[in-house]
C-alpha cells in the first residue's frame, strides 16, 4: 500500500503556527495588548436563546476593570424576527443592525454581510468574530483567538478549531459536526490550495485578525465567507501570517442535510471565483448556480416520484474590501 505523508510545508506550518487556548490567561493578554483596542463582533440572526449568555460571559470575564482585555462587544442583528437585539442589548452589548450599517449599498443576504457590517461598525485594532449560536460558551474562545495576535506581531489572522459533538436521537458522535468541512471544503482546499491543508477547521465561525488586514479583503455574502477569507488572506499576507488555535469543544445548533447541501453549493461557487482569479477556470461564473434538491412528499410532489423538486439559487455576492470604500469616501 502506498504510504503518503503531509507535505513539508503543511507539517512545518501546523507545528509552528498551531497553539492551544490554555497557553494564555486573560491577565497575561491585558499586559501584552498595551494600547491595542480589541473588539468582539457577534453576528446574530434569531439567536435570542444564546446571544445573551455569550455577551454576558465576555463582559464579565474580559471587560471588567480588573481585566480590561476587550474594549467593546458589538452584536450585529442580522434581520432577526425574535428578541435577539433586545436580549443582546440587555446583556451589555452595543447592538447595530446590518441594514443600518450597509444603508446606501446594495442589499445582500447571509452571514458574510453581517460580518462585514460588524467590521465596519467596530473600532478595535484587533477584531475577534464569534458566532451567536454557541451553547456552553467560554471566554477562552476569545482569549485563545487573541493570544497569537497580541503576543506575536508577525501573526495577522487566527482561526479557531475545536471538537464538534453531533448530538442526535441515537446518541453523541464526538466529532460528528463539521460535515460540510469534510465533504466539501477540505477536498477543495487540498486540491487547489494545498498550502492550507493544515487548517483543521477552515469553516469555523470563530476567528480574529488585525483590522488593517481584514479591511483589505472582500467578504462573501453567504456561507462561502470563511473559505473565501482563508484563500484571500493566503494570497494577501501569506501562509506564515496565519495561525490556528485549539479552542476545546463547540456546542451549537446543527443543520439538516438539505441545508448542508445548500451551504456546500455556496462554498463551491465561492471557490470557483477564486479558481478563476488564479486562471484555473476560464469563466468568471460557474455554468449554473441553481441547486436542484428533492424533498420527500409535499404538496407539489411529482407523480411517480413521491418527492417535490426544490430549487435554490446558490450564487454569492461580495462586499468589497472595507478599505476601498473608505478610500473612495475620503
Amino acid at each position: 500500500m502506498h504510504q503518503t505523508t503531509a507535505s513539508p510545508v503543511v507539517e512545518a506550518w501546523t507545528t509552528y503556527r498551531t497553539a492551544n487556548a490554555a497557553q494564555w490567561t486573560a491577565r497575561e493578554l491585558v499586559r501584552a495588548k498595551g494600547t491595542t483596542r480589541v473588539s468582539v463582533v457577534i453576528p446574530a440572526r434569531n439567536e435570542e436563546a444564546t446571544v445573551g449568555p455569550i455577551v454576558a460571559t465576555i463582559l464579565r470575564d474580559l471587560a471588567s476593570r480588573g481585566v480590561p482585555l476587550v474594549d467593546e462587544v458589538v452584536v450585529v442583528d442580522s434581520r432577526s424576527t425574535d428578541a435577539t437585539a433586545a436580549v443582546a442589548r440587555a446583556a451589555g452589548a452595543r447592538v447595530v443592525h446590518q441594514d443600518d450599517v450597509t444603508r446606501g449599498l446594495p442589499r445582500m443576504e447571509g452571514k458574510g454581510d453581517a460580518l462585514w457590517a460588524g467590521l465596519a461598525a467596530s473600532t478595535g485594532d484587533v477584531v475577534a468574530f464569534v458566532d451567536g449560536d454557541l451553547r456552553q460558551f467560554s471566554s477562552t474562545f476569545v482569549t485563545g483567538l487573541l493570544g497569537p495576535l497580541l503576543s506575536d506581531p508577525t501573526v495577522e489572522f487566527v482561526k479557531g478549531f475545536y471538537h464538534r459533538p453531533l448530538v442526535s436521537a441515537g446518541g453523541v458522535e464526538a466529532d460528528g459536526g463539521g460535515r460540510v468541512t469534510e465533504l466539501a471544503a477540505r477536498p477543495l482546499i487540498n486540491l487547489f490550495w494545498p498550502e492550507l491543508a493544515g487548517v483543521v477547521q477552515p469553516l469555523a465561525g470563530e476567528y480574529a485578525g488585525r483590522r488593517a488586514t481584514l479591511e483589505r479583503i472582500p467578504f462573501v455574502s453567504g456561507y462561502g465567507v470563511e473559505i473565501a477569507m482563508l484563500i484571500d488572506l493566503l494570497d494577501l499576507v501569506g501562509l506564515d501570517a496565519l495561525a490556528q488555535v485549539d479552542l476545546g469543544e463547540r456546542y451549537h445548533r446543527h443543520q439538516g442535510t438539505e441545508a448542508l447541501g445548500r451551504m456546500s453549493a455556496q462554498i463551491i461557487v465561492t471557490a470557483w471565483s477564486r479558481l478563476h482569479r488564479r486562471g484555473l477556470v476560464t469563466s468568471a461564473l460557474p455554468p449554473s448556480t441553481l441547486l436542484t434538491q428533492f424533498r420527500r412528499g409535499g404538496d407539489a410532489a411529482l407523480p411517480h416520484l413521491d418527492r417535490e423538486i426544490v430549487m435554490t439559487d446558490t450564487a454569492v455576492t461580495e462586499r468589497p474590501p472595507l478599505a476601498s470604500l473608505a478610500l473612495r469616501a475620503a
